[in-house]
């Protein structure tokens, strides 16, 4: 799995041309799905998610949480994280997961955030049409990818 983790000072995404689901600060997290994940790693990545220092504490080190201070989340799936540019110009998604194992690990993964103490957990459509408005505060990105926890481990 792929959560590319956004600090913003607000940010709301619009699904199929409906009402805007918006945040005030907290994070935006772009969510992928490889072919080869398992569910079992979702746990930890909401944890990981909720739990990354990217806010400043009083000296100006990025030394706080989304969770510690209570700020929100808004996820969004993206299966255009696992595109393969090697090749050409036309990105490749042929590793990026097909339902049933892509949504049923994105609905894991927002039950799994709802636990983590953030002050409120919105969400996009897995394969609606949606746009997506954010303020980037920093900018602040940070890419989790769990194929290199496999690595570490």
């Amino acid at each position: 799995m792929r959560a590319l983790i956004q600090r913003v000072l607000s940010a709301g995404v619009v699904v199929n041309g409906g009402a805007e689901r918006a945040i005030g600060p907290g994070i935006v997290i772009l969510f992928g799905v490889k072919d080869t994940d398992t569910p079992d790693i979702v746990p930890k990545l909401a944890e990981k998610c909720a739990g990354l220092r990217i806010f400043s504490d009083e000296q100006g080190k990025l030394n706080r949480s989304a969770r510690e201070l209570g700020l929100s989340a808004l996820v969004v799936s993206n299966f255009t994280l696992y595109g393969d540019t090697r090749r050409g110009l036309r990105p490749s998604f042929i590793t990026a997961a097909k339902p049933p194992l892509s949504v049923g690990i994105y609905e894991q993964f927002l039950a799994e955030l709802e636990k983590q103490g953030l002050r409120e957990v919105r969400h996009g459509e897995f394969g609606a049409d949606m746009q997506l408005r954010l303020v980037n505060d920093g900018p602040t990105t940070v890419l989790l990818d769990t194929d290199e926890w496999k690595h570490k481990e």
